[in-house]
This record gives C-alpha cells, structure tokens and sequence, in this order.
C-alpha cells in the first residue's frame, strides 16, 4: 500500500496550499480564514515515480473554545499515528509561536521521518527568518513557499527517499462512491462515524461543522466504498459568507462525482423545504438515491409513524419516488447497516446496461401500449433505441420528430422501463434523437 504523508502545523500555515500544490490538485479548501481544514483530509500523489497519501489536517491550537480545538488536535494526533512521514510547517511571516512547540513536542517522539518547512518564503530576502526556528533543534529545515511551488521540489526530493517501499495490495472490488448530503446538522459526519465506527470525523452540535468534502475508504461484506461527507447545503439565498459558498459548492461537486448520494433527512424536526433543495440538487445531477430519515429515536411514535414520515416524503419529493427510504439513528446505531444492502441495490440498477434487442422490444410495448403524440399534423414515429451510457441508464430513442414529444410522454416511456427491466431504484434518462437520413 502507498505511504502517507500527514502535513501538520498550527491554523494557517498554509497546510491545505502545500497539499494542493503536492497532489497538484485543489482538493483542500484555502483561505485566510484560520480553521478551515477541520477533519483528515486525504489525496494521492506521485513524485519521481513514487505515489504516496497525502493528509492535510486542521491547525494545531489551544486555549480557543467555539473553535473545536480538542476535536482537531485529536485528528492531529491520529493522522501522525498512521503516517510514514510528517511534513510540519511553521509560518516564517509569523515567526515562532508556543503553538509551534507544542506541536513538537508530539512529533518528535514518533521515531518517523520529519520534515520541517519554514512557509511563506516568498522571496531570498526573507530566507533571514528561517533562522529563528533553527534554535528549535529541527531538522532537516527547509525554506519555502506552497503557494508559489518555491523550495518543494527540494523536500519532495528527501521525502521520496526517506518513504518505505511500497508493498503491492491485492487487486481491490469495484469501489462504490457513497456521497452523504443535507441540510446543516442532519448528522452527516455522526453517521459516518457510527458506518466507521470510529470518530473519524469532527462531529458538533454547531451547524455548519464540516466545511470540505473528506473522503474516507471503507469495506464491508467484501464490497468497498468511498464515503464522502460534505459541508451542510443551504438555500442559494442564505448562503452569505464566501468560504460558505465555498462549501456548498464543493457539497455540489461531490454529487456530481458520487454512485450514490444518501440524502439525510433530520427525522426530529421533520421534512424541511431545505431538504426537497438538496434532494433536487442530488437529482438533478443524476446520482443514484436513498432517502435517510436520521435521529428517529428522537421521534415521538405516539405523533409519528415510518409510513406516515415516508408518505409525507414521497408526496412532496415526487422527483425522487424511484429513491429507497429508510429510517435510522445514527447516535444509537438503529438500523445503520440496513442502508449498505439499499446502496448496493441502487448501485446494481445505477450500473445496469440493457441489450439492444429487449430495449426495442420495451420501447415497442410501450408505444403499442400508449401511442405517440402528433406533431405538425403527424404522428411521431419512434424507430429504435439503444443505450448510451450508465450511471445513469441513459438512452437515445431515435424517432421522427424529437421536438414533437412532450414531457408527460417522456416520463410514461422512463416508468415503462422501470416496469418491464425492473429499474425501479435509480435514475433514469431518455433523450430523443432524430434519425439521420440516408444519403
């Protein structure tokens, strides 16, 4: 397996511009803002031939209540337990902090490589403050700057070198991208860590805890996911903040590259408008569903029923009828295992690919069933149909007029399929195509 590189420092070294720059990815958010990595965060890289993990973490602090300084250092704490190798970065702008020191003083103990990099050298001039930090007896020191790649070839360099070799791991199953979305504090990251079963991730009453997208590998009865948390999705309209914009949209960007999105539904407080947003979001960007009514211990069964819940999501989330539901408790563990057998299921149709030869015949039963509708006094002919893509089923239907068929039309042919292939738990497509004459 690839080693891992844990980058560490106190908030605002630029850890998360160092991990961008490494993976040559924008992976982690960056801004000014002290605080914005909060949980491990994981990417891949690969320098002279050699790939390794890299993990940004949260800024080492102390004495901040509201800022979730135990929980983050925790995370500190767990991702230099698993690295090969730490990167740990001081801000040369900043000069040395007690901050710095108390960091350390966790990581010299480890008895692994350590590489110690002065940030913010943006020019030679101010090399002279990388001096201070020489009377901390760290070693090698490096000075450079993340954000401008200056001085990270050199580290990347001994780092590579000092890296254990890597042992070859056996040939993995298919990996299913499992996004978990809602509205803030549905407890996306509680129920993450009660599917881990450990605190992977920082987990709050605040809304608004999880700020960046984390991916975490998982593998249970033989099958492997990549569970996605993401930043609480609030209405366009109260998103004010700019490093909130920027979370949601990252929250958008792990739909669109997700198999499966578990839409978090707060069970306690009931079916939000906010929830039908981001159910439409998950929607619209045609991942697989399943619906997930956390905090039902909180529920008063006397008030509220499974049926009586989920019929109320069905009659105002119609968009999604094709979405499994389930209730679940994330803080008691009620029912939690049961969403794995409801992914894979949605997975399997999400996957699915149809012969051409039983497509045409379903097309045919449908139209036999119910007849086209007339366009420009005729009435549209449909001549075949294959399949385009998966994930989702998508298919182009080949007819005389595309333009002459309304939607209502197009959603009876999508029900036809989920009837006659038994694609009753995923998304489905259908664009219409003209057929090309023959010259």
């Amino acid at each position: 397996m690839a080693s891992i590189v844990a980058i560490v420092g106190r908030p605002n070294v630029g850890k998360s511009t160092l991990f961008n720059r490494i993976t040559g990815t924008k992976g982690a958010m960056v801004d000014d803002t002290p605080g914005v990595t909060r949980d491990r965060n994981y990417g891949r890289a690969e320098y002279a031939g050699k790939e390794f993990t890299v993990v940004d973490t949260g800024g080492f602090a102390r004495d901040d209540p509201g800022a979730f300084v135990e929980q983050i250092n925790e995370q500190v704490r767990r991702a230099l337990s698993e690295s090969d190798a730490v990167l740990m970065m001081f801000d040369g702008r900043a000069g040395l902090t007690p901050y710095d020191q108390d960091l350390l003083a966790l990581v010299r103990p480890l008895g692994k490589p350590v590489f110690y990099l002065v940030n913010k050298m943006d020019s030679r001039e101010m090399e002279v403050h990388a001096a201070e930090f020489s009377r901390l007896g760290a070693h090698p020191l490096y000075s450079v700057s993340a954000e401008h790649g200056l001085g990270i070839a050199e580290v990347l360099d001994d780092l590579v070198k000092a890296l254990p070799e890597e042992q070859e791991e056996p040939e993995a199953p298919e990996l299913i991208r499992v996004a978990v979305v809602g509205r803030p504090n549905a407890g996306k990251s509680s129920l993450i860590n009660r599917i881990l079963g450990d605190e992977r991730l920082v987990v709050s009453d605040v809304p608004g805890t999880t700020r960046d997208s984390v991916d975490t590998p998982f593998s249970l009865g033989g099958k492997n996911y990549l569970l996605v948390d993401t930043a609480g999705i609030r209405r366009k309209g109260k998103v004010h903040k700019r490093l909130e914009k920027f979370s949601v949209v990252r929250a958008l960007k792990a739909l669109e590259r997700c198999d499966v999105a578990l839409v978090l539904l707060d069970a306690a407080e009931g079916l939000a408008d906010q929830d039908l947003h981001v159910a439409g979001y998950a929607q619209e960007r045609g991942c697989g569903c399943v619906l997930v009514a956390n905090k039902w211990d909180l529920v008063d069964r006397a008030e509220m029923t499974t049926g009586k819940f989920e019929q109320d999501v069905r009659d105002r989330a119609k968009f999604l009828s094709y979405a499994p539901f389930i209730t679940v408790s994330a803080k008691t563990g009620l029912r939690v295992r049961n969403i794995f057998p409801l992914v894979d299921q949605v997975f399997a149709q999400y996957s699915s690919r149809l012969d051409t030869g039983p497509l045409n015949r379903m097309m045919a039963d449908a139209v036999g069933r119910h007849e086209p509708p007339i366009s420009n006094g005729r009435r549209v002919k449909f001549l075949y149909a294959t399949q385009a893509a998966t994930r989702p089923p998508t298919f182009v239907y080949f007819v005389s007029d595309p333009e002459g068929i309304h939607f209502s039309y197009q959603r009876y042919l999508v029900n036809s399929i989920r009837k006659d292939a038994g694609l009753d738990k995923t998304p489905i497509r259908i664009l219409f195509r003209m057929r090309k004459r023959r010259e």
